[in-house]
């Protein structure tokens, strides 16, 4: 049990730290006034967490709020992992989530933008599944010859 509340202490403080740290958005330069701005920002923050060779990743969703200028309000929340993902796992992506959001925020929204988001709730989803290689070997009973 101890290491289950090691990794939300960690978490705890990560997020502690993105409400109290203000670093310029350097993900993005022009302003974002609509929504498909605001995803593709998020996105181009993103980096998942390195894993191991045949490590399947996962899904994780986080819910966060923003205030007018872009910063985050209150703390973010996650939601949602992936049941099968283990305990690093998950502490690997809630970090990485973590850093994405501080890396991307304050956020430059326009005016009209920011006074539309205020305050809203928005969920946001990882999704960091890893497909493992399609086989390129030809199976002998997929094959058929007639003569």
């Amino acid at each position: 049990m101890l290491p289950r509340r090691q990794s939300a202490v960690a978490v705890a403080l990560i997020a502690g730290a993105i409400g109290l740290s203000v670093c310029p958005a350097s993900a993005q330069d022009a302003p974002i006034d609509n929504l498909n701005g605001l995803f593709s920002a998020l996105k181009q923050c993103w980096r998942p967490p390195r894993l191991p060779a045949g490590d399947p990743g996962m899904q994780i969703t986080v819910l966060v709020s923003f205030k007018r200028n872009g910063e985050i309000l209150g703390k973010p929340r996650i939601t949602f992992e992936s049941p099968e993902a283990g305990r690093d796992d998950s502490l690997a992506y809630r970090v990485a989530v973590m850093e994405a959001l501080q890396r991307c925020t304050p956020l430059p929204f326009t005016p009209s933008m920011g006074g539309a988001v205020a305050g809203r709730p928005f969920t946001l989803r990882f999704d960091d599944r890893r497909q493992s290689p399609k086989p390129t070997e030809k199976r002998a009973w997929l094959t058929t010859t007639t003569s």
